[in-house]
Parts: structure tokens; C-alpha cells; sequence
């Protein structure tokens, strides 16, 4: 198969990240040209924030290496309009992460919004995650090795302009890996939002914030949506999950029931 021509290369963990090493492993085996513009610090769980109310600063690592002073979504923009202006990417590839980006997750992650921001700049994207149980212990080396593959066959078949796709690689070793499969984004790995205070050394007070996952093994949950499409379900079965994404959340079956209700109202007077 022939090789991709200009790939990109972004992240939400760092420039700096083990993830970004192993993306760099798999577009070498499926690219001719490769460009990194990441950010130059762990911007996880920044989902599409861009920097509107501060400058963006750009750091040169090397011929075609950046980092960014900012978002996963700078990152993009600043890859896009500025760094690779006059030769574009054909494809932008986002991760590897540093965890599952599945289900509700998906809205936080910047590994995702990255794809969701190349696609509206109207470049083709894959956003890639590591799925891990334990946090000291990452099996890198199952998205080393599935990455190159998922990525060739998702770059030759039909791809929708609207669309970005969202891999999952499951926290097995790469010979345990069962296939890949086509899912749908699950739901219910994420119960609610903490809020953690704290005081420093003067007495004033600090917060951290923090999500509160679902009680279940590596934060897949056993009793919400994970059937056996969902990305959920699909790496629970020791599969590669891939899915779809597109920017348009509108709950298209509630359309109707809502302009009856609105209907309903009455005309101000």
C-alpha cells in the first residue's frame, strides 16, 4: 500500500509524552513526511478550549518538531495556518493517549477535540488511545503495533468529510488483541465531578478537580451502556475500538416532540 504523504502529528499529554513516541513509531511506518506540533505541557481534559485571551507562543525543535505554548486545538490551528500553511497535512493523527477515550470521556478529551479540530479545518484525523487498568504499567506497545494497520485501513477506505475517527487500543498485550470492530460511543463512565479543597502553607485555600469514575474495572462500567458495539464493550472483548465522530450532537429523535412542545407556547403579549 502506498504511504500517506504529509502527516501530523499531535497530542494532549505533552510534547514530551511515551505516547507521542509510539505515534511517531506508527506514522514512520505509514507516512513519507511526518510534522509534530503538540503542546509543550500536559493539556489533558482541556476537550476544545482554544486560546482566545492570551498570546500563543511557538517553540522549534527541530526542522519539522514544534511545541505549543497552548491546547491540543492550538496545536491544530497553529499546525494548520501558520507552521504547515503552504503544505498541509493529509492527515492529522492525535495521541497516543495516556488512557481510554471512550464514552462520555470523549467531550473532555483533547486527544479527540484535536481530530474534531482538523476536521473543521478540513483536514482528514485519527484520535488514538492506550486503554490501561494500572496506571504504572501501559502496554505501549499494543498501539505500537496495531497503530500503523488501523491507521492504512482507515486512510484507503471511503472517508465521509464529516468525519473523524476515534481509536481505542485495549489493555492487553498485542498478541492477546481479538480484532478491531466498528462501535458506537458508549455512555456512563463518568458519574459525577469533585471538587477537592485544600489549603498551602499560608492558609489559603486551593482546589483540585477532578472526575469521578464509574467504580469498575479500569473505569469501564458494568451496568450503563456498554453493549457489545459500544467502544466500551468492544474493549472489554480485547478489541481495537474504532468509531465515527462527527461535530453535530443534535438528538435528532427529539426534534419533533420539541417543536411540539414549543407549539404550546403562547405568544408574548
Amino acid at each position: 500500500m502506498a504511504r500517506i504523504g504529509r502527516v501530523l502529528l499531535t497530542n494532549d499529554d505533552g510534547y514530551d509524552a511515551p505516547g507521542m513516541e509510539v505515534l511517531r513509531a506508527v506514522a514512520a511506518e505509514v507516512a513519507e513526511e511526518v510534522w509534530v506540533v503538540a503542546p509543550r505541557d500536559d493539556q489533558s481534559g482541556t476537550s476544545h478550549s482554544v486560546s482566545l485571551h492570551h498570546p500563543v507562543r511557538l517553540h522549534r525543535h527541530g526542522e519539522r518538531d514544534f511545541a505549543v505554548e497552548g491546547t491540543p486545538t492550538d496545536c491544530v490551528v497553529m499546525a494548520l495556518k501558520h507552521v504547515m500553511v503552504d503544505a498541509p497535512p493529509d492527515l492529522v493523527l492525535s495521541g497516543v493517549n495516556r488512557g481510554a477515550n471512550i464514552a462520555d470521556e470523549v467531550a473532555y478529551s483533547g486527544t479527540a477535540s484535536a481530530a474534531f479540530a482538523a476536521l473543521v479545518l478540513g483536514r482528514r484525523a485519527i484520535a488514538l488511545s492506550q486503554a490501561f487498568r494500572n496506571r504504572d504499567v501501559l502496554r505501549w506497545q499494543t498501539g505500537r503495533t496495531w497503530g500503523a494497520g488501523v491507521v492504512r485501513a482507515l486512510w484507503a477506505a471511503p472517508w465521509p468529510e464529516d468525519v473523524c475517527y476515534n481509536v481505542n487500543f485495549p489493555d492487553v498485550e498485542p498478541g492477546e488483541v481479538t480484532g478491531l470492530r466498528a462501535s458506537r460511543q458508549g455512555g456512563g463512565s463518568i458519574v459525577a465531578m469533585d471538587v477537592e479543597q485544600r489549603s498551602d502553607r499560608r492558609g489559603q485555600s486551593y482546589f483540585w478537580l477532578g472526575f469521578q469514575r464509574h467504580p469498575s474495572e479500569a473505569g469501564l462500567p458494568k451496568d450503563r451502556d456498554l453493549g457489545p458495539d459500544t467502544d466500551v464493550g468492544t474493549l472489554r472483548e480485547r478489541m481495537v475500538s474504532v468509531t465515527p465522530l462527527r461535530l453535530d450532537r443534535t438528538a435528532r429523535e427529539r426534534l419533533t416532540l420539541l417543536q411540539s412542545t414549543l407549539d404550546d407556547v403562547s405568544r408574548p403579549l
